[in-house]
């Protein structure tokens, strides 16, 4: 048991002292390598003079023997191109820069033992190693990267091409003799793709070339597409602005025909529209019936009609060329029948409403004369006097100044019938006119017998009293007042009128329509006995 723990104990012993070794050996290493300091990388353009430092910053402990400068080109061996060694002189062995290099500060120490290269070449790209030989810790070395530069001529252009249906080149982008090579991107719209390829240019230069490719259509001619080069040399990437060029055959559409065009319709327009790349040469109008219309002028893309009728009931066509193709639209016109003006729309409806109201005018002037002649028929007059008038309707003698009626009795009432209606009118007051003498019936007392008297006047009677003239009322002054009220001697009771307002109280069977107008302005009935 014991012998099988020594062994793994000295297993163990053995690696730790293992990883020891190795941890050792890579901090060594990483000392040393970081004792030589150059520069990582140089940038120069052709027909400079570089320089390229190197020191050996601790040289504690460690002697420091020679210095060797060797060149390693992208594609090819190592190469020495300067050698220092205190105890001779600088050699500078047959090399690609032999002529042309030197070592920097001469002459030369091992401290600082930097080389400068005149009149570089794109050629001089590449590694060159600083390595110094040392004891007892052997070569020590480090690299710089030496990048020639070269800045490129940038260009772009844009490729004109015909509308189709496979991919062509519409723009190209070049970046010529750069180094290193340089980076080429499009920006655009349109719907493709860039493709881009490099080749060896003079000198160790490159250039590239980038090509945008698509289907071109009408609708991407002049969208904007933009190449951008972007190079170590530039302190920015360049852009080329563009607009692509692509070729169509015309796009034709007429426009102007609004679908009403009538008989006697002037000055219509039609106006062909055409876009096209390159712009179309020539405009043509014609007709499916091979005739143009007399009332028709053309005048370039325009098509004139003067006047509308039968003969430019017709189809239109506008055909227009290019260099690419022809292309053609046409408007079939229907001409209808004569409309009525818009403009002379507020003209007629004016003479509607006139129309309406000189009719509405001789309506109301018939009515007022048939109401007149129906009421001078049923006997309601009244004269021109300055005077109170009384009328009794239904017979009686003539009125006694007094309003109560007059007869062959004594006292002025006699057995005359005055229980008819009185209607009282004063001809003194304009505004009163014919008017009521109290606000409702009273009984007044003829011959000792109770008579009922009318005082309140009906519309009408207002309207009739207004209505007569001055000769009117004159001649009804001049017939003798016997003449104009009809005497009843009797004693017997008659029919009588009654005002309109009192029809409702009447017991009687007899209505206003039973009485007749006579010609001395009286009114008798047709149905009632006298006795």
């Amino acid at each position: 048991m014991a012998r099988h723990d020594a062994r793994n104990w000295h297993d163990c012993t053995k690696m730790i002292g293992l990883l020891c070794l190795v941890a050792s050996i890579l901090t060594e290493q990483g000392v040393t390598g970081q004792r030589v300091k150059v520069e990582p990388e140089v940038l120069s353009y052709p027909g400079q003079t570089v320089n390229l430092r190197c020191a050996f910053t601790d040289a504690t402990g460690i002697q420091l023997t020679m210095v060797t400068w060797l060149y390693e080109p992208k594609e090819g061996e190592r190469i020495n191109i300067a050698v220092f060694h205190p105890k001779f002189e600088p050699n500078y062995p047959d090399s690609p820069v032999k002529g042309r290099v030197s070592f920097s500060p001469s002459p030369p120490n091992l401290d600082s033992p930097s080389i400068q290269i005149s009149d570089v070449r794109m050629t001089d790209e590449g590694k060159y190693i600083c390595e110094y030989a040392t004891y007892p810790i052997g070569n020590e070395q480090g690299v710089t990267y030496l990048v020639m530069l070269a800045k490129p001529q940038n260009s772009a252009s844009i490729v004109t091409v015909d509308a189709g249906t496979k991919p062509v080149v519409v723009a190209r982008c070049e970046s010529v003799d750069g180094r290193p090579a340089a980076q080429i991107s499009w920006v655009t719209t349109a719907n493709g793709n860039g493709t881009t390829v490099s080749k060896p240019g003079v000198d160790n230069t490159v250039t590239v070339t980038s090509e945008y490719r698509m289907v071109p259509t009408a609708a991407d001619n002049g969208k904007d597409i933009s190449c951008v080069v972007a190079h170590r040399t530039q302190t920015k990437p360049e852009s080329f602005p563009m607009k692509l060029a692509v070729q169509y055959a015309p796009q034709v559409t007429i426009v102007g025909y609004d679908n009403n065009w009538y008989v006697g319709r002037t000055n219509v327009v039609l106006t062909c529209q055409a876009t096209g790349n390159p712009v179309p040469l020539s405009v043509q109008w014609k007709t499916m019936s091979g005739e143009m219309p007399d009332t028709v002028q053309i005048r370039d893309n325009e098509l004139k009609v003067l006047k509308v009728d039968e003969a430019v009931n017709t189809t239109f066509v506008c055909e227009v060329k290019n260099r690419i193709g022809t292309s053609r639209d046409q408007v079939t016109v229907f001409v209808r029948e004569p409309s009525v003006n818009p403009s002379n729309a507020g003209v007629v409806a004016g003479a509607v409403i006139g129309s309406l109201l000189a009719l509405l005018l001789v309506v109301a002037l018939i009515s007022v004369l048939v109401t007149r002649s129906r009421r001078q028929q049923q006997g309601y007059r009244a004269n021109g006097g300055s005077d109170m008038k009384t009328r009794i309707f239904g017979g009686g003698k003539k009125a006694s100044k007094n309003g109560t009626g007059g007869g062959a009795g004594s006292g002025g009432v006699g057995g005359s019938n005055n229980n008819g209606p009185i209607y009282v009118y004063n001809e003194s007051s304009s505004h009163q006119g014919l008017g009521e003498k109290n606000n409702h019936h009273q009984p007044l007392t003829i011959g000792g017998r109770p008579e009922v008297v009318a005082t309140t006047p009906t519309a009408q009677d207002i309207l009739l009293s207004n209505e007569l003239d001055d000769g009117e009322r004159r001649k009804f002054d001049e017939l003798e007042e016997e003449e104009r009220y009809d005497h009843f001697t009797g004693g017997a009771p008659i029919l009588q009128l009654r005002p309109h307002n009192e029809q409702e109280d009447m017991i009687g069977d007899y209505l206003d329509d039973d009485m007749e107008s006579q010609r001395d302005g009286s009114v008798i009935s047709r149905t009632a006995v006298y006795v």
